[in-house]
Order: C-alpha cells, then structure tokens, then sequence
C-alpha cells in the first residue's frame, strides 16, 4: 500500500507541472493563432493570472514575447520563475491575487486557459478579477478565459484523468466530483497524484472547490463589466477556424474578451 499524503497540490509544482505542462502544445498553437486572429496589431506583451507553474509562460518567452504573471502560491511562483531564468529570462512572475492585483505597463494578450478563474468563490471576486484583468490590458487588448460551465442540458462530466512521464518520474492524477450544489454554486472535487520514482511510490490527495457557470450565469457576469466585450467563443478543440455557439449542453468554453 502506498503512502499517502493529505496537502495542497499546488504545493508540488514539480508534479503538477509534469501532469499539466505535458500537454501544452494545442493551448500554445491556439494562444498563437487568437493573438493573431483577435488582438492588437503585434501582441508582444502577455500576462497570465494565476499562472501556476509558467507552463505556457516559458514556451511564449521562447517565441519571443515578453511575459508575466502572478499566482497565490509561492512555491509555484518560485518555479515559474526559476524555469524563466535559467532559460535567461527575467524574473517577472509574483505571488499576487488574481482578484486583485495592477501591472506598472499595460499588456496587449492575457489568458487564463482551464478553470483557475473558478477558483474564486464569490461573484464579486469574479468581477474583480474581470476588472483588473481589463486594467492591464491596452485597448483592443485581449483576455482569452477558459472554464468548463455546468450544463444545464444533459449530464456534466464527473471525472477526468491525466498521465505524464519524465525520465524515472511519472505521475497518474485522477479528479472527480464529490458533490455539486448548484444552489450554493459550488463543485467540490476531490483530486489524486500517484507518483512513482524509482525507488519509491506515493499518493498525495488534496480536495478543492470550484464556482459553478452556466452559460446564463456567464452572460450575466460578462455583462456586468462593460470594459471587456465578448468577441468569440471556442472549446477545447482549440481550433481557431471553428468557433462555437455556446448552448445548454456547452461544457468546454475558451471566450475571447476584448478590452473595448
């Protein structure tokens, strides 16, 4: 029987950013594409809230842009910026609230691609969060947010899983929901990462809790920043070519905002 470990995962950004930095290339090729299709004339600046780890932030240091980010977690933060410099980019992630943060120069992209905005518990942080985000931007500048909303036709998804290798280390990770109020808008999720190295096997579970969306409860947030517009909407197919109408069965939304 393995040991197993009850903490937060964003604690362990290694493992976290071998589960979820090891699928980055669809998310990286459609961040490229809506910079083209949807922002400003040469995007070159782009901060992500809640940037985790820096998974995407790296690859688009790489390519040339200028990049930063804030998260809560400090160790993260401290990966993210670790991963930058030794690449020899600067230091420009910092631990900060994504409800409640400001830049010192306007970016022309942000994202925040799978479901971190839901981490904030309340309307009004979500709200905060949509404002700051339209502070950083420059006009006609973009925030791309991804999020999976509840359906209010057919069933949700209940569970999902991830497994990634690097070298002798691999990691399963298993996420599904405990319960779902829809009253209270709250999805309460249990989650697992069983790592394996060669000379040892363990479980870290950790519980977290996610604001439920319908696609009304989404138009009607939307609506209440007028500073952001929304320009399109995708899914996680990430194909720039084939936008969606989101419907009561909708799931997997990516919407372009723009800063009017």
């Amino acid at each position: 029987m393995p040991e197993i470990v009850s903490a937060n995962l964003y604690d362990f950004p290694k493992y976290y950013d071998l589960i979820f930095g090891n699928d980055w290339k669809a998310e990286y090729d459609f961040l490229l594409a809506a910079f083209e299709k949807h922002g400003p004339r040469n995007v070159r600046r782009v901060f992500e809230p809640a940037c985790g780890t820096g998974r995407l932030l790296i690859k688009l240091a790489q390519a040339g842009y200028d990049v930063a980010g804030n998260d809560l977690n400090p160790k993260a933060v401290k990966f993210c910026n670790d991963r930058l410099a030794r690449h020899g980019f600067p230091r420009t992630a910092f631990v900060g609230d994504m409800a409640d943060f400001t830049v010192a120069k306007k970016f022309d992209a942000a994202f925040n691609p799978i479901n971190s905005f839901r981490h904030l518990p309340t309307e009004k942080l979500a709200r905060s969060h949509l404002q700051c985000v339209a502070a950083a931007l420059k006009k006609g500048g973009i925030y791309l947010l991804g999020l999976h909303l509840t359906p209010t036709k057919g069933a949700a998804i209940e569970d999902e899983e991830w497994h990634a290798r690097r070298g002798n280390l691999a990691v399963n990770s298993y996420m599904w929901t405990k319960k779902r109020d829809l009253k209270a808008r709250n999805e309460e999720l249990g989650m697992t990462f069983d790592v394996y190295t060669p000379t040892k096997q363990f479980r870290i579970e950790d519980e977290m809790h996610y604001r439920i969306y319908t696609a009304a409860h989404m138009r009607k947030l939307l609506a209440s920043v007028p500073e952001l517009e929304v320009v399109e909407t995708y899914d996680f197919t990430y194909d720039i070519d084939d936008p969606i109408t989101i419907g009561p069965d909708t799931e997997d939304v990516v919407f372009v905002l723009r800063k009017r």
